[in-house]
């Protein structure tokens, strides 16, 4: 479907009776990390590569390898960062995870119980939060989504369809198993 929002393949998760409501990716902070090693390690590397006496060529080698593999690691964090997403749908929370091996994990709306979100300090002034949803069952696939961006405004999306008028009610039509 175009326009998606770079949500490409969302749909083939959908239910054909399901409506999405909403879809994002966790913040880009996730992304910082990997970031600033990789550039660590590029200022370091060619630090390095200007104080050390010209006759090693294998310490060179090997900061070259060391870098190479930091970039690396930050090219597969960005693959994780793009091919996961949270998705609220009118029936169900989806999050997506996994570059090769792809992990859904799903809650029925019906079966939230209690949802809290909190925002870190650094969560604050970045805008990013954490959602924890429970519900009555003990093994939960799906609890804790961490690095959410505008989590108040997703807090409130979902509350509305929780609590709102066209909230599910249990053993009403299809919101019944």
């Amino acid at each position: 479907m175009a326009g998606t929002g770079g949500f490409e393949g969302i749909e083939r998760f959908l239910l054909p009776t399901e409506r999405r409501v909403l879809a994002v990716r966790r913040h880009w902070s996730r992304l910082a990390e990997p970031v600033a090693a990789a550039a660590g390690g590029l200022v370091g590397m060619l630090w390095l590569d200007q104080v050390l006496p010209t006759g090693l060529p294998l310490v060179r080698d090997l900061l070259l390898a060391g870098w190479v593999a930091l970039m690396g690691r930050l090219a597969w964090r960005v693959l994780e960062w793009r091919a996961g997403w949270f998705v609220v749908t009118d029936r169900r929370l989806l999050l997506r995870t996994g570059v090769l091996t792809r992990r859904v994990a799903m809650m029925p709306l019906i079966k939230v119980t209690d949802m809290s979100y909190s925002r870190p300090p650094a969560g604050r002034v970045l805008g990013y939060g954490e959602i924890v949803i429970e519900s009555a069952g003990r093994d939960q696939a799906l609890r804790r989504i961490r690095q959410l961006p505008r989590p108040d405004g997703l807090y409130l999306e979902i509350c509305e369809l929780l609590f709102g008028p066209k909230a599910p009610v249990p053993g009403a039509g299809q919101w019944s198993r």
